[in-house]
């Protein structure tokens, strides 16, 4: 494999220090919303836990997962199931010493199409209803892909991002931005919500964009027009809107790409890659059959990694 494709050596982690059948037991800190507005159509909380008396305290890294084990049993007499979180702090932790961790965590409100009953599920809504002083059972560290490299300042990082897809960013963009080392790192984080409303940490992100000329935060609204934007836009079509910007970054061989979120925005962020690059350029992330290059439009997830092939420099994590 050429250079244009090697991935980096990435940052070494611990992994399941504290399986299910050995829990540590966590404290939550805090627990507060995450989007701004009144009007934001999901219930998203921002979940600080301290793990101080834990194997996880100094042992997870941003990108990383942890799990958490809700109480009780389902309706067949069975404990509730184990749950992984994305990590959404950094590696130093939201207390500076690797002893507080956090999650976003969104409420999962549904109703079953066959019944029309309400479901609620079973660990988002224990997460989000617990309080300051209430325990919880954690596990993990999980993962070992989704990290940064271990040398972060000599790549520069494309992160796409929808819904609480955000929360592994918010880590590492504290990473990066903390790093001296990454001084010269350009950074560009774009991230995705049906309503302007709905944006996680909004106010955070801009701050940090004011205060660090090497980050760009780029947000793309799907279902009411932005300041910015013509018309409603996903996250992929800011490949477009931004190409000046974005295509400098895609065409240098330090560019790194992080998707995360909802399933199937991997496949649009692909095919947008097709469209703004040119093969050659395109190489550097996606390995491409030929006759399915001819096609993009017809391209589904079925072909991924199959006919569409992304290399080592292309990270993803979808749910």
């Amino acid at each position: 494999m050429s250079e244009h494709t090697d991935g980096p050596v990435l940052h070494e982690v611990k992994m399941h220090l504290h399986p299910p059948a050995d829990p540590g037991v966590g404290i939550v800190v805090s627990n507060e919303k995450c989007t701004a507005g009144r009007r934001a159509a999901g219930f998203v909380r921002h979940i600080a836990i301290d793990v101080s008396n834990t194997r996880l305290a100094g042992n997870f890294r941003s990108g990383q997962a942890f799990g958490v084990l809700p109480p009780g049993q389902d309706a067949r007499g069975k404990n509730h199931a184990l749950r992984l979180y994305s990590i959404s702090s950094p590696t130093k932790g939201e207390d500076g010493q690797g002893k507080v961790l956090a999650t976003t965590c969104k409420r999962l409100i549904d109703e079953h199409n066959e019944t029309e009953k309400l479901f609620l599920g079973v660990a988002s809504n224990y997460l989000c209803d617990l309080r300051p002083g209430d325990q919880v059972r954690v596990t993990g560290p999980s993962g070992k892909r989704f990290v940064l490299p271990a040398s972060p300042g000599e790549h520069d990082y494309i992160f796409f991002a929808t819904g609480t897809g955000i929360a592994p960013f918010r880590g590492m963009l504290r990473d990066l931005l903390d790093d001296p080392a990454c001084a010269n790192s350009r950074i560009a984080l774009i991230m995705g919500s049906p309503y302007a409303s709905d944006l996680l940490y909004d106010k955070h992100l801009r701050e940090l964009a004011d205060r660090h000329a090497n980050f760009s935060y780029i947000t793309a609204i799907s279902r009411e027009k932005a300041e910015d934007a013509p018309k409603p836009l996903y996250v992929q079509d800011r490949l477009t809107t931004h190409r000046d910007q974005l295509g400098a970054m895609l065409r240098s061989g330090r560019t790194l790409i992080y998707v995360c979120g909802i399933a199937g925005m991997e496949l649009g962020i692909f095919q947008s890659l097709a469209r703004v690059l040119t093969p050659s350029e395109l190489e550097g992330y996606l390995r491409v059959d030929p006759e399915a290059l001819s096609g993009i439009d017809q391209w589904d997830r079925r072909m991924i990694q199959k006919q569409i092939r992304p290399t080592r420099r292309v990270f993803l994590e979808v749910y």
